[in-house]
């Protein structure tokens, strides 16, 4: 008996990191912005599975969003109604510039009538930026990952439904980087963009989420409107949040529709957090 209370204890600790069923609900005029990369099944043994978002489950997602009444933005279209924004209002994001954003993403979107802002790398084909983050994520993996072309990208954009940020250059560690590197690569990259699609380009998204209160001054100084973190959680419509620092809720391909509809309801996962 002792043992069976122990592991029902262990269960009920595991279930309350997991799901964060105690913390309390974030108002829903509080604007979500979500955070996910690839819409793509997992692959076994792979590494970075938690950034693989299943079609099916991503599906359910915007599913569960219509059917409960959020209404969908672009990041920048969210920032441009922040103080008249209505109830239950979401901008989902895509970090890098994954091929299945296309081939995936899209036709759901379509779907459910959603739109989405889409960070590019600019050169992003046959580059593993994640060890420039950990030295030793060396397989390969997001370098054999397909991107968008350009004339993938021109796709998304002839949809209507998808706006284009710059994620830099290369996928930089900011933390890591001279300044005039990390100047250029925030200039250049909207710039290459900006030509390329003939499209305004004003928000960013710092790579790995690793940025100081520098490269938010950078940010702003190169143009950029907008800009998303990693930093987890949902910024309040009052007071106004920094445009350049906005949260978002963190969507990995490991969670349940459960621990969806929980980020949801209060931004965050886990004790910690």
């Amino acid at each position: 008996m002792i043992w069976l209370g122990l592991a029902l204890a262990a269960a009920a600790l595991w279930f309350s990191d997991r799901y964060a069923w105690w913390r309390r609900p974030v108002d829903y005029r509080h604007p979500r912005v979500l955070m996910y990369h690839m819409i793509s099944p997992h692959r076994k043994g792979a590494r970075f599975n938690g950034l693989r978002v299943p079609p099916e489950r991503f599906e359910a997602q915007l599913a569960w969003l219509r059917r409960n009444g959020w209404q969908f933005f672009t990041v920048n279209e969210l920032w441009a109604r922040w103080d008249a924004l209505p109830e239950k209002s979401v901008a989902i994001t895509f970090d890098d510039g994954y091929a299945d954003n296309l081939h995936a993403a899209l036709p759901l979107l379509e779907k459910y009538d959603a739109r989405a802002t889409v960070y590019m790398v600019v050169d992003r084909h046959d580059r593993d930026w994640s060890t420039a983050k950990k030295a030793h994520h060396d397989s390969g993996e997001l370098a054999r990952e397909p991107k968008l072309s350009d004339d993938e990208v021109r796709r998304l954009l002839a949809s209507g439904r998808i706006e284009i940020g710059s994620h830099t250059l290369t996928h930089i560690n900011m933390k890591t980087t001279p300044l005039a590197d990390k100047r250029r690569e925030l200039i250049e990259s909207r710039r290459a963009l900006e030509q390329d699609f003939g499209v305004p380009v004003s928000s960013f998204a710092y790579p790995f989420g690793i940025y100081a209160a520098e490269d938010v001054a950078l940010a702003r100084e190169c143009g950029y409107q907008t800009a998303v973190t990693t930093v987890d959680g949902i910024d309040p419509r009052s007071p106004r949040p920094d445009p350049l620092e906005l949260k978002r809720i963190k969507v990995s391909g490991k969670d349940t529709m459960l621990g969806f509809v929980m980020r949801m309801r209060a931004g965050k996962r886990g004790w910690r957090k």
